[in-house]
């Protein structure tokens, strides 16, 4: 295989994996593996994590979206808790790590488009994202309910009011109380009640105006 079959066969694909040049070539797996590895040396190609790769920018014909790239480099998994929060303006600050929750185990990567951060969650906590069109791509994110719960349960502690206020949350609208207290029981997880009911106490005491986070 030579490196223009490559660029014309998944050039307009942005990233790509070692199995999609496989199924695409009649060389053997284990050649094409070392093919790609010496064009990466060669940078030729970037590596975003082992076994998936990206054209340099030269070499393709679509941009690469980093969020939708936080959904593929390892999956299932949905962009979740300090980056999903940031997105929905409910942190002040921008949070430039893409944050993941997934159902298998917590792994990182770091590449040229960024950070990557998955944590992991037991099969009964992962649920409660959606489809959003971020940059012309669809993305899986959090729906801002879940992304509070999620960071309540993968940050250690208790989350008390002081805890609360720490966060510096904003944009409280955002969160249907209804909806974050059913999901919190179907995360099956009495510490998540709880941080619920927190939540919606020290929401609706700002909302009187005696509470300022």
């Amino acid at each position: 295989m030579k490196y223009y079959d490559l660029v014309e066969m998944l050039g307009k694909e942005g990233f790509f994996d070692l199995a999609s040049v496989v199924q695409l070539t009649d060389e053997r797996r284990e050649s094409i593996r070392m093919q790609l590895y010496r064009w990466c040396k060669a940078g030729k190609l970037l590596s975003l994590r082992r076994g998936m790769y990206a054209f340099p920018e030269a070499c393709r014909s679509v941009s690469i979206n980093p969020a939708e790239l936080a959904n593929q480099l390892y999956r299932p998994s949905y962009i979740s808790t300090h980056w999903a929060m940031g997105f929905y303006g409910l942190i002040p600050e921008k949070v430039v790590t893409y944050t993941s929750v997934t159902s298998r185990v917590s792994r990182s990567f770091d590449n040229s488009f960024g950070s990557f951060r998955y944590q992991s969650v037991k099969t009964a906590g992962f649920f409660g994202y959606r489809s959003l069109d971020i940059g012309g791509r669809q993305i899986v994110v959090a729906e801002p309910e879940k992304a509070l719960l999620d960071l309540w349960h993968l940050e250690k502690g208790v989350w008390t009011e002081d805890r609360m206020h720490e966060m510096r949350f904003q944009n409280t609208e955002v969160i249907d109380a209804d909806k974050l207290h059913v999901y919190a029981e179907k995360y099956q997880s009495p510490r998540l009640v709880k941080a619920a009911a927190l939540w919606c106490s020290v929401i609706g005491s700002e909302n009187e105006g005696t509470v300022e986070l």
